[in-house]
């Protein structure tokens, strides 16, 4: 493939991930903006292979490496859980951040490459340098967001004595090796001060993410997405590829647009939670007595209870969380959804932005199930509707739906946009227990009068509620 026949593929596989980017962006459209997005890299691909940049020696080689990748993605999507996507993904951004690292460092030793004037030689160290910088941050970050969103570390911050200066001084030290490695005259010489920034990058990646609490996991998973996109376009400078660079670009910016409309959400800056410290983790029982405690009476109700309400209701608000995709509750979900519509009820879902380990959490569990799109609404379009609904079900959410964020200002998420369940006429919680969220905060809707408590697995008290619906 000659190189303008090459250049006419990139531009043509630019436009399709923009197209994906557009589709993806409405759950009507997320499907075709998936395949739109495939296309797109499948083109990248073979107009990279066929190249003139990769001579015929090579593509075995890469061939190889294309199926080896191939394999191991074919075999984790058949195997990987739904419920388990957030790690999935938290583990696929440290792949790019690792890729980035080892094209640094193979662009630093190749001295094939000839630069005409020492300038050019100077921007393409700081393109190495600069790269393996986002890219260890992006790779160790990401392993910690695996540990973390996977159960295997604990999701409660690790705040370090002073590590806001620790921070600081990692900064200044990774400026002073970045002068140091310009200033080296041949590659032994600057491979140690890279080496020294790579580690300082390494421990940063995991210190960052250690710090952050577990509330704001979907804002890091966000966070790191926008992280793995700039690795990739810092790995595109290093190989002098302008798709890489603008594909790079592209997942970086739309990442942290991403990142901000999560902390908007949560009522949190980006600072915030770089700084960290939200989010107790492990869930906590609601200690008794004292006067902070939420007052009232809990009043549990049965699973066929719950569905007498759903019968005589008119307009049912579904509102999901982690719990339902932890009970893989969601097809259960749709076969009481349709069988209420069948009996002309108003049934709609609620999703907050946050809902979940990681955006779009829900919305990616209920188009599984095949509920349908036009009944799914952000918590902007649903909110003001709560005072006319009869019944509102609250599957395995906490924070998402908690009065405190408006009635509380003492309280650790007050000011954060909420799901405003507690006005319709009954609201009924789906919970394990009277456990905390997963920000460690005591929810007082479990209290209120007109809300109702069935506690047990998501999964089995639906079956139940359905099979009562049935009869």
């Amino acid at each position: 493939m000659s190189a303008s026949l090459a250049t006419v593929a990139y531009i043509g596989a630019i436009i399709l991930f923009i197209m994906s980017l557009g589709g993806l962006s409405n759950p009507e459209t997320a499907r075709r903006g998936n395949f739109l997005g495939m296309a797109g890299m499948a083109l990248a691909v073979v107009a990279t292979v066929l190249g003139p940049r990769v001579t015929a020696a090579g593509i075995p080689y890469i061939v190889g490496a294309l199926v080896v990748g191939g394999g191991i993605g074919v075999i984790a999507a058949k195997k990987v859980q739904m419920t388990q996507m957030p790690e999935l993904v938290a583990l696929m951004h440290s792949l790019v951040g690792l890729a980035a690292c080892l094209v640094g460092f193979a662009s630093y030793v190749d001295t094939s490459t000839v630069f005409p004037t020492p300038v050019e030689k100077t921007i393409h160290e700081v393109e190495i340098y600069v790269g393996i910088l986002i890219g260890a941050v992006t790779f160790s970050g990401s392993i910690i967001a695996f540990g973390k969103l996977s159960g295997k570390i604990g999701g409660k911050p690790l705040l370090l004595p002073g590590r806001h200066l620790l921070n600081l001084v990692g900064l200044l030290v990774v400026v002073y090796f970045g002068y140091v490695f310009l200033q080296s005259h041949d590659v032994n010489a600057g491979m140690w001060p890279l080496l020294v920034m790579t580690v300082i990058a390494l421990l940063f990646g995991i210190h960052m993410v250690m710090a952050i609490g577990g509330a704001d996991m979907p804002v890091v998973v966000s966070m790191l997405n926008s992280y793995s996109g700039w690795a990739a376009a810092a790995t595109g400078f290093m190989l002098s590829n302008d798709l890489l660079i603008v594909t790079g670009a592209l997942v970086g910016s739309s990442g942290a647009i991403l990142s901000y409309i999560m902390c908007r959400a949560m009522n949190r800056n980006f600072i915030s939670v770089i700084a960290g410290g939200f989010g107790g983790g492990a869930p906590a029982p609601a200690a008794a007595g004292g006067t902070a405690q939420p007052q009232g009476e809990v009043v549990p109700v049965s699973a066929v209870e719950t569905a007498e309400l759903l019968k005589e209701a008119k307009s049912v608000v579904i509102v999901p969380g982690y719990g339902m995709a932890v009970a893989q509750a969601q097809h259960t979900v749709f076969e009481i959804t349709k069988l209420l519509r069948d009996r002309g009820v108003n049934i709609r879902f609620g999703i907050h932005p946050v809902a979940g380990r990681m955006p779009g959490h829900m919305n990616v569990l209920l188009a599984e199930a095949k509920v349908p799109y036009d009944i799914v609404l952000e918590m902007d379009e649903i909110n003001d509707d709560f005072p006319a609904t009869d019944v509102t079900m609250v599957i395995g959410a906490n924070d998402i739906v908690n009065p405190a964020a408006q009635d509380d200002p003492t309280s650790p998420i007050a000011g954060m946009p909420v799901l405003e369940v507690w006005k319709a006429k009954t609201s009924i919680v789906m919970k394990r227990s009277m456990a905390s969220g997963y920000a460690g905060v005591d929810n007082p809707l479990f209290y209120k009068d007109n809300n109702r408590m069935l506690f047990g697995d998501a999964k089995k008290m639906l079956d139940e509620v359905l099979t009562a619906l049935r009869a």
